[in-house]
């Protein structure tokens, strides 16, 4: 009887040890990449996108070429996808690969393709939950400090979203303290169980005071104030700029930070001149391309340890 593939859906689902057993991975492979060369040869990753995407595609395919795989791209909008049954589809798609990474807006589209998938399926980004990001902030943080990342004090200042729901489950399993600043925030999209987890270990903090949250911080991290599908959209201009009036008093830069020794992080894509400047994105103290970079190291730990 074959096994149950294991998903990686959000880092809640998986046991504090298997996390840091990940991260470990992932700091090793970043540091001796041609032990795992050929590693996947053979091996067929197929990447589902309905959001548009840079570096959680450059990451997988590249990760998957230097490992000896071959990774497929498709758009959710030119494949049968948008057409039929996506349980049906994502079981088509496990007999001819070795994971599924989808990329996708809506949480509930995801559980469908695992309740298809006879392997493991990646969630390279949706709604609610953003894990492969999370990891590599940790891994960020941990190569920062040349040891794992607990007892890092990080501040997160933006809206409360799917990258927020996975850096409050993965801090729970690395003993991260997280404080968050967070003055936009949709209830129906918190992940609550995580949140309750992460407080009674005594690791979050959440206030609306940002110059005294990165005060004490070692890493302060910020992302985009709207998501990426509705930044140029004509019809969400208003929400926009409803947005950027209420987060730019909480925008990243030099002032805010001023007396602060904190290291600056940003998932990206950026928007300079909305919630962080261009001069602290490109200051010394930023570690946002290290970050983003980490992206690599951190998806070939997953697919190695999903294999």
């Amino acid at each position: 009887m074959t096994a149950e593939p294991k998903h990686l859906i959000d880092w809640k689902f998986w046991d504090d040890e298997e996390v840091r057993e990940m991260l470990a991975l992932a700091r090793h492979v970043k540091r001796r990449r041609w032990e795992f060369q050929g590693h996947l040869q053979g091996r067929t990753l197929v990447m589902l996108f309905q959001k548009t995407s840079t570096r959680t595609r450059v990451s997988f395919e590249a990760g998957m070429t230097e490992l000896g795989g071959h990774a497929i791209n498709l758009d959710w909008r030119a494949s049968n996808f948008t057409l039929a049954d996506v349980r049906s589809e994502t079981r088509y798609l496990s007999r001819n690969s070795a994971f599924i990474m989808a990329r996708l807006k809506d949480h509930s589209d995801l559980l469908e393709m695992v309740e298809g998938a006879t392997v493991p399926v990646i969630n390279g980004c949706c709604n609610l939950y953003h894990p492969c990001q999370a990891l590599a902030d940790m891994l960020t943080i941990a190569e920062d400090r040349d040891a794992d990342p607990r007892g890092a004090r990080l501040t997160y200042i933006g809206a409360y979203n799917n990258v927020v729901n996975s850096l409050v489950s993965i801090s729970a399993a690395l003993g991260v303290a997280l404080t968050l600043v967070c003055p936009i925030r949709d209830d129906t999209l918190v992940d609550d169980e995580s949140r309750s987890r992460l407080l009674d270990l005594g690791l979050l903090t959440e206030t609306l005071d940002a110059r005294s949250a990165v005060r004490e911080a070692d890493y302060v991290y910020t992302d985009t104030w709207v998501d990426m599908e509705y930044f140029n959209d004509p019809a969400f201009a208003e929400e926009k700029e409803r947005r950027s009036k209420l987060m730019m008093p909480h925008q990243l830069n030099a002032e805010l930070l001023a007396g602060s020794r904190a290291r600056v992080m940003h998932d990206m894509p950026m928007h300079l001149g909305y919630e962080i400047t261009g001069e602290l994105a490109e200051s010394e103290r930023s570690i946002i391309y290290d970050q983003a970079e980490n992206r690599l190291d951190a998806q070939k730990a997953i697919l190695l340890t999903l294999l």
